[in-house]
């Protein structure tokens, strides 16, 4: 890996990490402290957590049959390489809601990150804004709107280069906040949201699929619901929040569950007149910013989410986590595509691994994709750093996937084109090398 004269291009030379990684083994003696094959750090996560940690970012719904779907979708697309291609010089970035990203990749929001390291979501607000990757926080989360903001633009200060085209002047990094929206409490909602727009979070995506979570069994075995366990995070979002205090606070110093039970998983499904008047709100408070609908499923869903005002889709099934035996997020992929791709921005979540996971997604008609347990996976290990490890490994492998596999442009070049759909076989069970 020669680095002399390596021409300079629009997207950083990611590859590069795994000649770092390499010479730092060679001069000093220095390895990796964990695995970046997906699967060992899955086991390796394991090891590292308690259990009501490890299953809260790792449980399925029911037999896990759509997690499983997730990961077989994949398997069964495969690029297709090209030979004697110029692919010195890579662009991997993309352009999203006026920010321009340098390569196709979000930080997705999952909650409680307190469970995986003491510092919660400060690690990978950092670590994002270090690397200039938009980073979606969630409601659900274990800090307060403003630390988590402070923490991403501390990330992004120390880095020259970043030209993201913010919309809001207040973030030096893109980040994005996902909503979960309580039923009976629209004040809360409207004071999340204010929080969020003056803490520099400039689009906002509501998770339509989760305000009930699914059967778990494996959360069931050992009861695992950590907000109503003495002494655990989950409540700091409501607690740092004074709608949801002035209404809810004396009942929050009796039941710890207050929050979680009120204003995220109340069970009381939401309907499309509620998402028009929360589309509504976000764009008084926001000045028209892009509102989002994560966890689209079918055409009809995505077409839907246009007439109301939203400005972009997250396909995806929550990792498999609410319906059990439910098509994988790839193959609604296709659906949502079809029916609304040119017209609107079009994201991608669930089951993303590898970088060639990256250039299958896209090339299928998303925008850009979200990637959630490869990081929490990492910061479980060691914390920051593992966090940072573990998604350069994943922008290095996507840079050389597209450098060996002969793509210069993620935007020009990745397309239908380069996919085969083979329907023979079936996905290995975990077979792969181990140490």
């Amino acid at each position: 890996m020669d680095t002399d004269n390596k021409p300079k291009g629009p997207s950083p030379h990611y590859s590069l990490y795994q000649r770092e990684v390499f010479r730092n083994g060679g001069e000093q003696g220095v390895l990796p402290s964990f695995s970046v094959h997906p699967e060992q750090l899955q086991d390796s996560t394991k090891k590292k957590l308690n259990d009501r940690s490890y299953f809260y970012a790792n449980s399925d719904a029911g037999l896990g049959w759509t997690d499983h779907a997730n990961r077989e979708a994949f398997y069964h697309w495969r690029i297709i390489p090209r030979m004697l291609v110029d692919t010195n010089v890579r662009d991997l970035s993309v352009n999203l809601f006026g920010h321009h990203i340098p390569a196709p990749i979000l930080f997705a929001p999952i909650g409680i990150n307190k469970l995986y390291n003491a510092e919660g979501e400060l690690v990978p607000a950092k670590v994002a804004g270090e690397l200039g990757l938009p980073y979606c926080l969630s409601t659900a989360a274990s800090q307060s709107i403003e630390d988590v903001a402070a923490a991403n633009d501390a990330g992004a200060a120390g880095v020259k280069g970043h030209n993201t085209g913010q919309r809001n002047e207040k973030a030096k990094s893109p980040r994005f906040f996902q909503l979960y929206m309580g039923h009976d409490d629209d004040d809360v909602t409207v004071s999340l949201l204010t929080r969020a727009w003056n803490s520099g979070f400039d689009v906002c995506m509501l998770t339509v699929d989760t305000w009930q979570l699914g059967w778990r069994p494996t959360d069931i075995d050992i009861a695992n619901y950590v907000f109503y366990y003495p002494g655990t995070p989950g409540n700091e979002m409501g607690e740092s929040d004074a709608a949801f205090m002035r209404k809810y606070g004396n009942e929050l110093s009796r039941d710890k569950g207050t929050w979680i039970d009120k204003c995220v998983w109340h069970g009381k499904a939401h309907t499309w007149d509620k998402v028009r008047w929360v589309v509504k709100e976000w764009h008084r408070i926001s000045g028209g910013r892009p509102f989002l609908l994560k966890g689209i499923q079918t055409g009809a869903d995505a077409q839907a989410a246009l007439e109301v005002g939203c400005a972009g889709v997250v396909v995806s099934n929550h990792a498999g986590r609410q319906v059990d035996g439910a098509i994988s997020s790839l193959d609604a992929l296709e659906d949502v595509v079809n029916a609304v791709g040119g017209k609107t921005t079009i994201l991608f979540d669930s089951g993303i691994r590898t970088g060639s996971d990256v250039v299958k997604a896209i090339a299928l008609g998303a925008d850009a994709v979200l990637v959630g347990r490869l990081w929490v996976w990492g910061m479980s290990h060691e914390g920051e750093a593992g966090c940072r490890h573990a998604m350069k490994s994943l922008l290095a492998d996507l840079d050389i996937t597209m450098t060996v596999g002969g793509y210069r442009s993620i935007r020009e070049d990745v397309n239908r084109h380069a996919l085969k759909w083979c329907p023979h076989g079936a996905m290995p069970e975990r077979a792969h090398a181990k140490l």
